[in-house]
């Protein structure tokens, strides 16, 4: 009779998310691109320099498309659509994902559906408002640049250098606070791992937002390279 009750469940839970193990189930809604488009789906190609690994590759219809596959951890891909410019992030992980995309904005995608993917719509529309508050000072104070420019006014230059210079400082205070109050979120664990980018990095805040992280996340390859590389810091500083 148990068994019965066990066979009957799992029948119940594939028939309601369509997942099994390991399986993600991407579903996009997009406006404005006709039936017969092709959908790539992409990742970063790590061992080399630079370039995409094609995933997959499926086609709207009825102004949708749909990928499946397997994560064994969560990983960032990418979407685009053929013959249009742009595409969006999406977390590929275990569970059902959804995108709703239009064609005149398609890297303003909503992902939405599993853990990272909500955090990482959420994210973005915190850099967003600084991003547009950035966009409107540069587009205020353009005129101002060119002319002070032109005069060779180093003053005027300066202050609204240092003042622009101020946004990419929000940016990075944003995320560190992000990191510390997301210690399960995949981003937080992208973002450590994007430290070592700055050239005067600091390895011992990095080594504190590292430890921060949750134990899951460390053994992510991003967690991994944290640690290799964290590692390495520490016999270069031996040495």
């Amino acid at each position: 009779m148990k068994k019965i009750i066990v066979i009957a469940l799992s029948a119940f839970v594939m028939s309601c998310t369509g997942i099994v193990g390991n399986g993600f189930k991407i579903s996009g809604e997009i406006k404005g691109l006709p039936d017969g488009t092709n959908v790539f789906l992409e990742k970063q190609n790590v061992s080399a320099a630079a370039g995409v690994i094609a995933v997959d590759t499926v086609k709207i219809k009825d102004g949708k498309f749909t990928f499946e596959g397997k994560a064994e951890e969560p990983e960032i891909h990418s979407i685009r659509f053929d013959k249009t410019q742009g595409g969006f992030i999406v977390v590929v992980e275990k569970g059902n994902i959804n995108a709703v995309i239009n064609k005149d904005s398609i890297q303003l995608a909503k992902v939405s559906g599993t853990f990272n993917n909500d955090e990482l719509t959420k994210y973005n529309a915190e850099m967003m408002k600084i991003q547009k508050r950035m966009m409107d000072f540069q587009n205020k104070n353009m005129a101002a640049m060119q002319a002070a420019q032109q005069k060779k006014d180093t003053a005027v230059m300066t202050k609204l250098s240092k003042e622009y210079a101020g946004f990419q400082g929000e940016f990075t205070t944003s995320n560190y606070k992000y990191i510390e109050s997301n210690p399960k979120s995949f981003l937080s664990v992208l973002l450590v791992e994007g430290m070592f980018n700055d050239p005067q990095h600091d390895i011992e805040k990095i080594k504190k937002y590292y430890d921060g992280l949750d134990s899951d996340l460390k053994g992510t390859k991003p967690g991994k390279s944290i640690k290799t590389k964290l590692d390495g810091e520490k016999k270069n500083l031996k040495k």
